[in-house]
């Protein structure tokens, strides 16, 4: 048993084993190096940071169609709370203080349990900005390149060590512009081979991690998987009017890595899609209120950070990339 399994199976039993495997300083200084590039990043493009809490009454992934996550409801001092899956509205609302937009590095918290590719708790580097899903598209291949060019710069023989290569690094910073493919044409690819599609309560069909896998392979590596049908996403993405959501999921290494998107503009647009993904529009009063009054175009991503560092030592659990385990419903040791 890798030392990274005792950690999460018997954590009580594992702490002396961490601080001899040699792998878990290397995670500490890849996530150190992660921050350091992030940071770098923005403040070459003028876009600030945020300090925001970990609690909500507004959450982004509410249950409802499009939701992809389920939310970690709380109660704090006898109020019921969510702890964030995302704080995407705090940032659509730091874009109206801040000209060129904002970001941030915090943790997010969901309902399911962990496995191979998914965390109960994870880091969460996300970005808002004004302007299109073309303009933030454009924004999160930056990051990503930069990224890549900063731990193949700096980082390169440690990732060498522990995955065998950086040839897939290099493979990234040679593309071009990273290709594309609409959700309906990758049904349509999808469609004959067996589990990459299953059905969802909406009625639109939903891309599984198979899927996805597949997608990778026919496109080398790397691919936007774009236009989604609104069904399947939340409520604030903005839609096309023909039935597809302006979005898109950058998927690599171990499938859906990013996540973007361009936000309803309007408190009423914002009322039409609520009503539309039958979600209750009680908690979003001041989202929907902040549209009417400050009426703006953004648009967003948000990126895993432990996906990433999972592409970039070539992983096959995402559970191996988490310094310190998080299980819901267990009470941790450390």
């Amino acid at each position: 048993m890798e030392v990274y399994q005792m950690l999460w199976e018997r954590p009580e039993a594992a702490l002396e084993a961490v601080f001899d495997d040699p792998w878990f300083a290397a995670l500490a200084a890849a996530e150190h190096e992660l921050s350091c590039a992030t940071f770098d990043f923005y403040r070459g493009k003028g876009i600030q940071t945020l300090h925001l809490p970990v609690t909500t009454g507004s959450i982004s992934s509410p249950m409802g169609f499009g939701s992809d996550s389920t939310p970690v409801k709380i109660q704090l001092f006898g109020q019921p709370v969510y702890l964030a899956d995302s704080m995407q509205f705090f940032l659509e609302f730091g874009c109206r203080l801040m000209p060129k937009g904002c970001f941030y590095i915090m943790p997010s918290f969901r309902g399911e349990a962990a496995d191979q590719r998914h965390l109960c708790q994870f880091y969460h580097s996300e970005a808002e900005i004004p302007g299109t899903f073309a303009d933030v598209k454009v924004l999160a291949e930056e990051y990503i390149r930069h990224l890549a060019a900063h731990f193949l710069a700096h980082f390169g023989d440690t990732i060498h060590t522990h995955a065998g290569s950086c040839r897939h690094i290099e493979r990234l910073l040679a593309l071009g512009k990273f290709p594309s493919v609409p959700y309906r044409e990758a049904v349509s690819r999808l469609r004959e081979i067996p589990g990459c599609l299953t059905p969802s309560p909406c009625g639109a069909p939903s891309i599984t991690a198979r899927g996805e896998r597949a997608l990778l392979e026919q496109f080398g590596g790397i691919v936007w998987l774009e236009e989604i049908d609104q069904r399947l996403v939340p409520f604030y993405q903005a839609t096309d009017g023909h039935g597809g959501a302006i979005c898109g999921d950058l998927l690599f290494g171990p499938g859906e890595v990013v996540g973007a998107g361009q936000r309803c503009a309007s408190g009423e647009a914002v009322k039409e899609a609520l009503k539309a993904h039958e979600v209750s529009g009680e908690d979003y009063a001041w989202y929907i209120r902040m549209k009417e009054c400050r009426p703006m175009q953004t648009s967003g991503f948000g990126m895993g950070t432990e996906r990433f560092l999972m592409w970039l030592f070539c992983g096959q659990d995402i559970r191996k990339f988490q310094l310190v385990p998080r299980m819901n419903g267990r009470r941790e040791y450390l």
